[in-house]
């Protein structure tokens, strides 16, 4: 199985076209995204294997672990493919008992470029998401200070791109009017759909939306649902979400995450899936706004 053009699509992101299907690395953390995974031989297998596939974006964050899954990603996959974009998450810090407080400060936001410059092992990072407190729903406020921050940091030439996440309409557009937004990252799934509005806008501007949590913040009503469409369609629910996604609009880039080969294989395969319009109006109808899921 091989991930292509013809099968996911391609938009760009970082300045190159990727495959709409990526991965994202999170889950090869140990629990709660905190120290190593139980099995490193199966993470690196899973990094190894997302790219023999054809994955070539691959979301991470020095503080997932922290510094776990970087380093499982240069264990695995260093020195890098030239097709390959890594998209990195600054703007948060990891506490011993695993919270996520903000990390906004220009030091602090240098701090953890600089760290993951070393711990990805290159001297440029493709593209760095600025990271807003607000998880499955953004609070409104003022993103100007870190955000010059990170386009002093450009350039100096340690990031090529620069992003952002968990932010609102307004806050997006105070970022474009500091610097180049290459891509936008928000909580957004098939009953999570808040953003619409902003998805269509990026479009239309040639900017790829990167949704989170494909399956977060579903009623029990609504998974029953999404359940019902997976059984007939003899499949997964996050492969019908996946697919779901993709038919959305073409900048959508998906980052599914899993610690396991057998479930990679199986999310990328909604790629190949196509939704009929039978399908698509019935998960239309499951749609809403979602609750906001806790975890990150």
């Amino acid at each position: 199985m091989t991930i292509t053009a013809e099968r996911s699509g391609q938009f760009p992101l970082g300045g190159r076209p990727v495959n709409r299907l990526g991965y994202g690395s999170m889950q090869l953390a140990g629990p709660h995204v905190m120290g190593p995974p139980a099995d490193r031989d199966a993470a690196i297998a899973v990094l190894r294997r997302a790219v023999e596939l054809g994955v070539d974006h691959i979301d991470t964050s020095v503080y997932d672990g922290p510094h776990v899954v970087t380093e499982l990603i240069r264990e695995a996959l260093h020195p890098y493919p030239d097709e390959l974009t890594i998209v990195t998450k600054i703007g948060a810090r990891r506490t011993p008992d695993g919270e996520w407080p903000e990390a906004l400060s220009p030091d602090e936001l240098r701090q953890a470029v600089h760290d993951n410059l070393d711990h990805l092992g290159v001297d440029v990072l493709d593209v760095v998401n600025l990271r807003l407190p607000g998880f499955a729903r953004p609070i409104e406020r003022s993103l100007a200070e870190p955000f010059e921050a990170l386009v002093e940091l450009q350039q100096q030439g340690l990031v090529r791109h620069l992003g952002v996440s968990n932010v609102t309409a307004q806050m997006l557009a105070e970022a474009q009017s500091i610097g180049r937004v290459a891509c936008v990252q928000n909580h957004y799934n098939l009953v999570h759909r808040d953003d619409d509005p902003l998805i269509d806008a990026l479009a239309r501007e040639g900017i790829p939306y990167v949704p989170f949590f494909p399956l977060g913040g579903f009623s029990p009503i609504q998974s029953a649902a999404l359940e019902t469409v997976a059984r007939r369609l003899e499949t997964t629910p996050m492969e019908v979400a996946l697919a779901w996604l993709l038919a959305r609009s073409p900048n959508l880039l998906l980052i599914p995450g899993t610690s396991s080969v057998a479930h990679l294989e199986q999310n990328l395969e909604s790629a190949a899936r196509v939704l009929g319009p039978v399908e698509l109006e019935e998960l239309d109808q499951i749609g809403g706004t979602g609750e906001p899921n806790p975890e990150l």
